[in-house]
Parts: C-alpha cells; structure tokens; sequence
C-alpha cells in the first residue's frame, strides 16, 4: 500500500501537476495560433501535434511528454518511501496527461508520458513497450484498441523478460490509466491517423 507521509503526497501531487502541463497545447498555440484539440484526433499529444504543427513540433511534444513521464519516475525512485509511491506517480503523472488541470481535463492519451516513465524504471521494458505499441497498431489498426490491448499486455510482457516487481507494477498503473484513457475511444472511426485511414471516415 502508499505509505502516507507527506514526502509522498507532495510527489503525488507534483506528479499530476507536472503531467497536466499541455505541451501540445502550448506549442501548437506558440506556432500555429490555434488549439490542437480542434483538429484532427481532438487529442493533445504528440501525434497530434505533428499533424497540426509538423513534424519537428510533433517531436518536440513527444520530447517533452517523454521528459514528463521519466523525471516523475526518477523523483519518486529517489524520495519516495516505498515501491508503491513510484507505482502511484508514475499513474497520476500520466492521469495528469490525459485529463489535465490545466487544460480543461482534455489532454493526450498518455503513452509518451508512460514511456518516458519507463525509460527510468526499466530502458530494456521501453524498448519491449515501443516494439509491442507499434505491432499492435500494425495489427489491429485502431489507436484506441491498440492502446488497450498494449496496456494490457505489457505487463505479462515485461513479467515473460524478467522484469522486477517494481517494474511490472510499473507496467501495471501505467496500463491501467491508458486503458481507462483509451476506452472512450473505442468505437470512434478516425480519418487523419496513419494507422486508422478509412475513407469515409470522419474527422
């Protein structure tokens, strides 16, 4: 269980705060004057961005929700108190991406942000994420879908390859938040994703 204490609560709470910074939002304002959640997937991320602002932008985004996911991740391994401390930032810093307070609560769908946190926890599990994101995009064609089925599979993934504890509850609230993000997705037919192209699609 958190052991509450407040070293603990200030890194939970900094967790969240510094997740709901909308980078995507920001740049995509900076560069282009407009909100990025009015175009395109209607999401905050980075993907988004690159279709919105560009691909340097896009990446930028990505660096940046990286950053946020992995300095999270470093802080709650460095001061918090227990296993679950790191377990339980790690899924506010990406609950603060998806449903930001800074934002209105409409963010991104999180899995920079994770993977960010995952390049701390485990470099190896990053790489195992990215390969296992990118074949269930391939495969099932629907971002929303492959989140979930992602989120759902990489913590016995990560168990399979000799993950710790601490790293496959990682995997676990990380999961758990996509999943929670990616459900209200699931039956929305998208038109500007490079994985979902349909035509007919809406926008």
């Amino acid at each position: 269980m958190l052991e509450v204490g407040l070293p603990n609560i200030i890194i939970c709470v900094v967790a969240y705060l510094v997740g709901s910074i909308p980078f995507g939002i920001i740049i995509t304002r900076l560069l282009r004057g407009t909100d990025v959640r009015l175009h395109g997937s209607g999401h905050a991320g980075a993907t988004n961005t690159m279709r919105v602002a560009g691909w340097l932008p896009g990446i930028a985004v990505m660096v940046l929700d990286l950053g946020k996911g992995a300095f999270i991740a470093w802080l709650a391994l460095r001061f918090g108190s227990k296993a679950s401390v790191a377990w339980f930032a790690t899924a506010l810093v990406i609950v603060g991406h998806c449903w930001p307070v800074f934002a209105g609560f409409r963010g991104g769908m999180g899995m920079a942000t994770a993977g960010g946190a995952f390049l701390v926890f485990w470099p190896l599990g990053f790489v195992l994420g990215i390969g296992l994101a990118a074949a269930m995009q391939l495969w099932v064609r629907h971002s929303a879908r492959a989140n979930i089925a992602t989120g759902i599979l990489l913590a016995p993934m990560w168990f399979l390859f000799g993950a710790s504890v601490l790293q496959v509850g990682a995997a676990i609230a990380s999961g758990l938040v996509v999943i929670l993000r990616s459900i209200s997705d699931w039956n929305r037919v998208y038109s500007e994703l490079w994985f979902d192209r349909k035509d007919g699609a809406e926008k």
